[in-house]
């Protein structure tokens, strides 16, 4: 019995042995990159997942990586703010644990006038209505308040929805206030440089006036 006992013994000594000894994960290697990855690795794995989609493939997105520090940073612009999450989510899977800075922007591709439909006309007049401007029942009057709205918005000097825009026969009115005489002179630019606009009749009044 005892010979029984300390066979056991030595038996589980061993096994503790080898338990101690076996090598063990570290408990954020899943949050690092495979040994040796470069950079231009860690980069191509990324836009291998954008290209992997037919629409992040064409939007052509920047990517930089620190593939020692399992960072990357992504930047360009995409159409909706579904396809910015959409490239989110594809760079994170390229590297378990990945540290990732957006700078994605939404940008709305702009329509050309073939592209643009009577129902678009017709979502655009109600937007229009609701914002007290004025359209023509031409498709071109809505194409044109369609662009001149997402120029406005777009441009970082000119305050956006703060502009009132009145399109009719190709004749754009601008009514509001801006801050100062650039952002009068830069709202006016935008609209004249427009494709489709025959004149520009600018309203818009410098200051707290008009408010």
């Amino acid at each position: 019995m005892r010979k029984l006992f300390l066979a056991s013994f030595v038996v589980v000594a061993f096994g503790l042995i080898l338990t101690a000894c076996a090598p063990t994960e570290s408990p954020d290697s899943t949050n690092k990159p495979a040994a040796n990855t470069s950079d231009s690795e860690l980069e191509n794995k990324i836009k291998a997942k954008f290209d992997s989609d037919a629409q992040l493939k064409v939007a052509d997105l920047s990517v930089s990586a620190d593939a020692e520090k399992n960072e990357a940073t992504i930047s360009g612009a995409v159409g909706t703010q579904s396809l910015r999450t959409k490239a989110v989510d594809l760079a994170k899977e390229a590297s378990p644990g990945l540290i990732l800075t957006d700078k994605i922007d939404v940008k709305p591709r702009e329509m050309t006038r073939e592209e643009y439909t009577e129902e678009h006309a017709g979502e655009e007049r109600e937007k229009a209505r609701g914002a007290g401007e004025k359209l023509g029942a031409s498709l071109d009057d809505a194409w044109i308040h369609t662009k001149l709205v997402a120029k406005f918005i777009g441009d970082a000097d000119t305050p956006g929805r703060k502009i009132n825009i009145d399109v009719v026969n190709n004749v754009v009115i601008l009514r509001g206030s801006v801050e100062t005489a650039e952002q009068r002179a830069e709202a006016e630019r935008i609209a004249r440089d427009t494709e489709g606009v025959k004149r520009v009749v600018n309203q818009l009044k410098v200051g707290t006036a008009g408010k």
